[in-house]
């Protein structure tokens, strides 16, 4: 079954499920696209909650939820920062949720009063405080995130529709789930460059890394900023380029600014980002890789719920997450390890490269280093010496994401687009995966855009 390009130019080059897809589109209206964060200690983040909580605790954290309706997690933050009058810096989250969507996670705000939260007023913002901590809140407290998925516009009839969704969903279910790839957000989707800027970096050419962010433009982006692009890469014009770019662009905005000061500090224009966007940089490239060496496993028929010698396996915690406990499977050990993943106990993997991580061994590795003589890459590129606080040490990721709870609603005629037909997916994943990867082989969207991705 074919993929489309773009999935191939983010390395997601198949698909687990051999059988049809619906179609339709994701995301016509932000509330059809809803995610709830939880976790690890039972929290969920909720969009309406049904009763006021009060405040309980102590610390120097105020933990709320944030509520953003088609945010960009990042601009959110400073939003709420510059209304509160304090650093960006003092405030941290667990994950980062999709920019075009209705979305509820977890902040936490160091030194801050409820009634001080409880003035800010943004737009399509909500902050609502739950309780003081004495820990901030941070990636490794986040159980997973809850999906409610509207798929519209759906052309099959109701009984065909029902019947592919309901294959789908049994070829997963034999499968143990859906391939661990990482999401097209992770690159962007209408403009998907985070991998290409992050591949530079890695090389040391930052200025073209810094071209590739600000002057690569895409089809499929407004036509005033996709102008503006292609002006700055005819003219490598940075004042020019400042004047050009639509205010929205803020990131790009905040580069150029430096730019125009310092055209040749191509460094510390990027260094005018956010931490947290700057790693994502150098994070995106190893999510390409990633993606390229499960493609290739999947390709060649190598299952994702089996393991053989050279492959890794990650250890579980009761809560089922992968943890940082692994094993490489040698012959001895194979029967042992075996033992273990049908037990639910172990996940297979494979990794991120980073400067402290190696390939797999066996078949496995074999696939990986075919892909990493490709890409003119190796292990210590990801040691960033002019900025190390963005290097990636590298770790395993699980290859199978579990889906938890899916259930399925309809299909119901689409009111919105008469005579279509529309399902509802409600699913949890565990944090790091993405309802995206779940999503395109319920659908297998011909056009990624169109389809709403």
């Amino acid at each position: 079954m074919n993929v489309p390009r773009l999935e191939k130019q983010l390395g997601i080059e198949v698909y687990a499920s051999p059988s049809l897809g619906t179609g339709g589109k994701i995301r016509q209206f932000s509330e059809d696209f809803v995610v709830e964060e939880a976790l690890l200690d039972g929290s969920k983040a909720e969009i309406s909650p049904v009763e006021t909580q009060q405040l309980v605790g102590k610390g120097l954290y105020l933990i709320c939820v944030l509520v953003k309706r088609d945010w960009d997690t990042f601009l959110a933050v400073r939003k709420v920062a510059k209304r509160l009058g304090i650093s960006p810096k003092r405030i941290q989250i667990a994950g980062i949720k999709d920019a075009h969507a209705l979305t509820a996670q977890h902040i936490s705000i160091r030194r801050i009063t409820p009634e001080q939260v409880s003035r800010v007023k943004i737009k399509d913002i909500t902050l609502r405080p739950l309780r003081f901590s004495e820990e901030m809140v941070f990636s490794q407290l986040l159980l997973g995130n809850q999906f409610r998925v509207l798929i519209r516009a759906i052309s099959h009839t109701s009984s065909v529709t029902e019947r592919r969704v309901k294959k789908v969903q049994s070829e997963l279910a034999s499968l143990g789930g859906v391939p661990n790839f990482f999401g097209h957000q992770r690159f962007g989707t209408v403009r998907p460059i985070t991998h290409l800027v992050g591949r530079s970096i890695t090389k040391g050419d930052w200025k073209n890394a810094a071209l590739i962010f600000l002057a690569q433009p895409s089809l499929h982006e407004h036509p005033a900023a996709r102008e503006a692009r292609q002006q700055l890469r005819d003219t490598r014009n940075f004042r020019e380029a400042l004047r050009l770019f639509p205010r929205y662009l803020r990131y790009e905005q905040m580069m150029l600014t430096h730019l125009n000061k310092q055209p040749k500090d191509f460094v510390g224009a990027f260094r005018k980002l956010p931490l947290k966007l700057r790693r994502i940089f150098v994070q995106a490239y190893q999510s390409f890789l990633f993606n390229r060496f499960l493609s290739q496993r999947i390709r060649l028929g190598i299952p994702l719920n089996e393991t053989q010698v050279g492959d890794y396996v990650v250890n579980l915690d009761n809560q089922g997450i992968p943890t940082d406990e692994f094993t490489l499977v040698t012959a001895q050990s194979l029967s042992h390890v075996k033992k273990a993943l049908n037990e639910g106990k172990i996940r297979v993997a494979i990794p991120l490269l980073g400067f402290k991580q190696n390939p797999s061994e066996g078949v496995q590795g074999e696939i990986e280093q075919k892909i990493i003589e490709t890409e003119n890459v190796v292990s210590r590129n990801f040691y960033v010496p002019l900025m190390p606080e963005i290097s990636a040490p590298g770790r395993l990721r699980a290859i199978l994401a579990p889906m938890i709870d899916l259930s399925i609603e309809g299909p119901t005629k689409d009111s919105t687009n008469p005579p279509k037909q529309e399902i509802e997916l409600n699913f949890t994943l565990h944090r790091g995966s993405y309802a995206t990867v779940l999503l395109r082989e319920f659908m297998k969207p011909r056009d990624l855009i169109k389809a709403g991705f």
